[in-house]
């Protein structure tokens, strides 16, 4: 099996200039195009903006539209599936205008061998995404359907939510949790390529460590929690360089920071141009990459 995933990101990272992730993860009351019409106003929303990247050329390193956003505007039983139409236009769209750019599902899936593998289908066949995020709870059973696709997949393992704690902090067999799942990462990559990691921005010194350890073992990093979660797009750069780990692996993950920034104002006459400017300026911030 190839490495064609790892390949992808590196390509993308140096053609688009950018590890930004863009985070397409749509929030009805901030959007600024409200008509009723839940997938005519996301459809024109997004292409506005992409056709204000084009014309600047400010583009990211990936987009990551999270699934949960999608389904949660479908009224499956009066027949209702806007925002699941939303996903699959948006994701026309994508392929259409960013051909060479990795489209990351973030579904967070993970379940028995068997729904597994039907998870799977649904981001790989069904919706035609780069890579998945899932969880490594239930254990290599639960994984390796993912896994056998041969594309990118990546595994929760020091995420950036105040609730991380919880559990990937727990100390195991005399080891913390999140350290253990790393181990085990890096295994299962040694036999998939394409096989990577979630490690939040929010935590900088593990962010390090972790970064270290995958170093030279060709694992992606999803790096979630920068900009409205608190994480500095320039500090986690030089993390990633001091760890020796190679950035242009890395994704570094905005959503809402990027999307919405008026969340608490209304939006901007020129809002096309203000999201663009967020995602220029987390481009200009995660420039040490290059």
């Amino acid at each position: 099996m190839n490495n064609n995933y790892c390949e992808k990101l590196k390509t993308s990272a140096v053609q688009s200039k950018s590890i930004v992730s863009m985070g397409l993860d749509p929030i009805l009351e901030y959007l600024p195009i409200k008509t009723g019409n839940t997938r005519e106003d996301l459809s024109l929303f997004f292409k506005t903006v992409f056709s204000e990247m084009l014309d600047r050329g400010v583009l990211p390193g990936a987009f990551k539209p999270n699934i949960g956003y999608y389904h949660a505007l479908d009224r499956p039983r009066t027949g209702d599936f806007s925002g699941s139409a939303a996903l699959a236009d948006l994701l026309d769209t994508l392929e259409q205008l960013f051909p060479g750019i990795p489209v990351i599902l973030d579904a967070k899936r993970g379940d028995i061998a068997t729904s597994s593998s039907n998870y799977a289908q649904e981001a790989f066949t069904c919706w035609g995404t780069d890579a998945v995020t899932i969880s490594p709870y239930m254990g290599t059973d639960s994984v390796l359907p993912f896994l056998a696709h041969g594309k990118g997949v990546y595994i929760l393992d020091r995420t950036s939510n105040p609730g991380a704690a919880d559990f990937q902090d727990l100390t195991v067999s005399g080891e913390l949790l999140f350290r253990r799942v790393a181990e085990q990462i890096i295994q299962w990559a040694q036999k998939h390529p394409g096989t990577g990691a979630v490690v939040g921005a929010t935590s900088p010194d593990e962010l390090e460590s972790l970064a270290g350890v995958f170093a030279g073992k060709e694992i992606p990093l999803l790096i979630p929690g920068v900009g409205s979660q608190g994480g500095n797009g320039i500090e986690t750069v030089a993390r990633l360089r001091k760890a020796g780990y190679d950035p242009l692996l890395a994704r570094i993950n905005s959503s809402s920071g990027i999307t919405h920034p008026w969340k608490k104002s209304p939006p901007p006459t020129q809002w096309a141009k203000a999201v663009v400017n967020n995602l220029e300026s987390l481009n200009n911030e995660t420039g040490g990459a290059f």
